[in-house]
């Protein structure tokens, strides 16, 4: 595990250790770099990943440098927190929580216990530096496929979270299926398809290259292959585990959260304007659900 680590921050193309005298001298090993030589801070923890940080700290911390987007004040975990009946006292799982912004709303709003999986290396290792920096205390940050794990969970939880997350699946109404095992209440904000209106966005129009038709448990939809291409060309790449991912349309997204037997929809955002395609912010409950 700690040889997997130094590779993730050392990067994929990092050069092998060499060691060749020059001039009577040993030159330095390629290792002692990972070496810091300053007083410790939390400044020096955020910045093992300089410039990769999507996150801007919360603004009690606003002394650190990190991102620019405010996840840490989301207005969309403010709704989710509010429509979920609160999370004060219950257990919540959280599906790619990214840089830990999230997770430190959530354990705020007094959530007892909060389990964040997450699949991508540099997101796990930053959302446990957030954790330290900002003393997370009941929040514990799982390195894995949430997808994996929810196809055989161990365990039940009161809510998910799944903020960002099903437009970056292969399959996403395998997930939302599976999300029924595991609880009564969840949070989505996700992305959905509509032709024309991401037609008319320069920079992803031509990342759709085909629709066909699926069913998965019985229930029949569409997936709207989108192509990361270039995306994937950065070490701050926030997407799916593949190539591709599949976008459902707003009608097979509600209709497969209703299948799953989340059947009471509260829509908080429905945003056609978005930058990036139309999304959609939402809590879907089971009946069960009090």
């Amino acid at each position: 595990m700690l040889d997997k680590i130094l590779r993730a921050l050392r990067g994929p193309s990092a050069p092998a250790i060499v060691i060749q005298p020059q001039g009577g001298e040993t030159a330095k090993a390629a290792i002692l770099d990972q070496y810091i030589r300053t007083a410790p801070s939390d400044q020096n923890a955020l910045d093992l990943f300089k410039g990769e940080w999507w996150s801007s700290m919360p603004p009690e911390r606003a002394d650190l440098v990190a991102g620019q987007t405010p996840l840490f004040i989301d207005p969309r975990m403010h709704f989710a927190v509010e429509a979920l009946g609160g999370v004060a006292g219950r257990s919540v799982l959280e599906l790619g929580p990214l840089e830990a912004g999230h997770t430190y709303m959530l354990e705020k709003a007094g959530a007892k216990e909060i389990v964040a999986v997450e699949a991508n290396a540099r997101a796990y290792l930053k959302c446990l530096i957030a954790k330290e920096v900002l003393g997370l205390a009941a929040s514990k940050f799982a390195y894995g496929d949430f997808e994996e794990y929810l196809r055989n969970p161990p365990r039940r939880f009161d809510a998910v979270i799944a903020c960002g997350v099903i437009y970056h699946l292969k399959n996403p109404v395998e997930l939302i299926l599976n999300l029924a095992k595991v609880t009564d209440r969840v949070y989505v904000w996700t992305q959905y398809f509509i032709a024309e209106r991401v037609a008319a966005i320069a920079h992803m129009k031509h990342r759709f290259r085909q629709s066909e038709p699926a069913e998965v448990g019985g229930f029949r939809h569409t997936l709207n292959r989108y192509e990361y291409g270039d995306f994937l060309d950065t070490a701050r790449f926030a997407g799916g585990s593949d190539n591709y991912s599949s976008w459902l349309s707003k009608d097979d997204l509600l209709g497969a959260l209703r299948h799953a037997g989340f059947t009471g929809i509260t829509i908080g955002e429905d945003d056609l304007g978005h930058a990036n395609g139309p999304c959609i912010s939402l809590v879907a409950k089971k009946p069960s659900a009090t």
